[in-house]
């Protein structure tokens, strides 16, 4: 029976707190680590069976080590994203066919967001959790002319971004070949001219790159307990679904 890993990356240097904190992803959020948010969402959807945690030192890797998922691996992470994420992949057992890739500072994942992943990698091999773009975007061309982009075909990519193992295996091989620099694993994906499915989310997956981004992030989880708690006491509360992935 094939098996499914979650790469959980936390070896950022976070250089754009501008030192508000020593680490972004063990910065306290509501009362807990930022880690632990994206950590408890993965257990609680049951959806990974093997857990790497990607770290940046041997300090790091203790704290994280006190918080993540059961079983995990802990790997130590490279100079730049993609070069943990290879190594990440490097440790996976052969019995992994799918892997979940995704970036822990961004906490606020869903459980159910992580289900829908889960079933459209295993029909598609590639799927990224993203979201429309809804500012008017224009390109900046070198004789100082603008282009507006036509915002309708416009997606802002998020994580977890999900892969056949072989298939982002085999697409960071290739921009390792080529010596190329990716923003994320989509763009890998990419080179390989294979198609990305994706799965539109209707929430705020914000990623913590400034220390403002803390306040909002605990604005963002003080509201959705506050959700919960309405739906408990039986306030109706309005119904989120996942859309159908888009090609």
């Amino acid at each position: 029976m094939s098996r499914t890993a979650a790469i959980l990356l936390a070896a950022g240097s976070g250089t754009r707190m501008q030192g508000a904190v020593t680490d972004k992803v063990l910065a306290p959020l509501a009362g807990r680590p930022v880690f632990a948010y994206s950590a408890a969402a993965f257990m609680q959807s049951a959806t990974a069976d093997l857990y790497v945690v990607v770290y940046r030192d041997q300090r790091q890797m203790m704290e994280l080590s006190a918080y993540a998922p059961t079983p995990s691996v802990l790997v130590h992470g490279g100079r730049e994203r993609q070069d943990s994420v290879v190594n990440a992949l490097a440790a996976l057992p052969a019995d992994i066919e799918h892997v979940f890739i995704h970036d822990c500072a961004r906490p606020l994942i869903r459980p159910e967001q992580l289900v829908a992943l889960h079933k459209i990698v295993r029909r598609e091999q590639a799927v990224v959790l993203a979201h429309r773009v809804t500012d008017t975007i224009k390109e900046h061309r070198d004789d100082a002319r603008l282009r507006t982009l036509n915002r309708a075909r416009l997606w802002a990519m998020e994580t977890p971004q999900v892969f056949a193992r072989e298939l982002i295996t085999r697409a960071y091989a290739r921009t390792a070949g080529r010596k190329l620099h990716v923003t994320d694993d989509a763009q890998a994906i990419e080179l390989l001219g294979h198609p990305i499915a994706l799965l539109e989310n209707e929430h705020a997956n914000p990623k913590l790159t400034t220390p403002a981004d803390l306040a909002y992030m605990e604005f963002l989880l003080t509201s959705r307990e506050r959700s919960r708690s309405n739906r408990g006491s039986g306030s109706r509360a309005p119904f989120a679904h996942s859309r159908a992935p888009f090609a």
